[in-house]
């Protein structure tokens, strides 16, 4: 999908960024018309983000008819935006910077995934829906990262990893090869994770230990 009329849900930063991605897209030859941002109280509804309206729910004439995005970067939140957003959006747009390096015969990339400036790819790879892929992540050889996986930036997967549903990697962190990151696991910034980790637990550190 290389345009067409897209609404970005979320207000926050990240969706202001998800914009930003798209004016990229167009200018390399994409044909993406934003037409608005949806979002939800306490968002200032009924104001603007850069110069398009913030609305809670699409239009009447646009509903079934337009590609979303979501612009949120929390798993979690994200997920409850893709069910809750169903009777709006009938389809997701994968948006892929035009800088990312990618063979798309062998990577392959869910709906609704995010895929930033910077961001290198290597081969054998599957990313799941409504994935985040922030700037300059690596992702290496025959790796799968689930729906709803966050990536925030300079994250490093090394071969082989394997990120359950939902996994957030917070900004420079290090996935060792091999290793698995559980469904829902959070993972600092800046950590190096050399061992697996359970679904739903909180790691930290270098090398990365369960906190709190």
């Amino acid at each position: 999908m290389r345009g067409g009329g897209l609404v970005i849900v979320g207000a926050g930063g990240f969706a202001r960024e998800v914009h930003g991605l798209v004016k990229d897209l167009n200018r390399a030859g994409g044909t993406w018309d934003v037409l608005v941002f949806l979002g939800r109280p306490p968002d200032p509804i009924g104001t603007t983000v850069h110069d398009l309206p913030l609305l809670e729910t699409l239009p009447d004439d646009l509903r079934g008819r337009v590609a979303g995005v979501v612009g949120v970067g929390d798993p979690p939140a994200r997920r409850r935006e893709v069910e809750a957003r169903a009777g709006e959006i009938p389809a997701w747009a994968t948006l892929i910077h035009p800088t990312v390096t990618y063979d798309p015969d062998t990577v392959r990339i869910g709906a609704g995934s995010v895929i930033c400036a910077g961001v290198s790819l290597t081969t054998d790879l599957s990313l799941g829906e409504h994935v985040i892929l922030n700037l300059h992540c690596t992702i290496g050889h025959d790796c799968v990262l689930e729906d709803y996986v966050a990536l925030m930036p300079g994250c490093h997967i090394s071969g082989r990893a394997h990120l359950g549903k939902g996994a957030y990697l917070g900004t420079g962190a290090v996935v060792l090869p091999s290793i698995e990151v559980g469904a829902g696991a959070v993972v600092g910034a800046g950590a190096v994770v050399t061992r697996d980790v359970r679904p739903g637990v909180t790691v930290a550190g270098v090398p990365a230990r369960v906190v709190g």
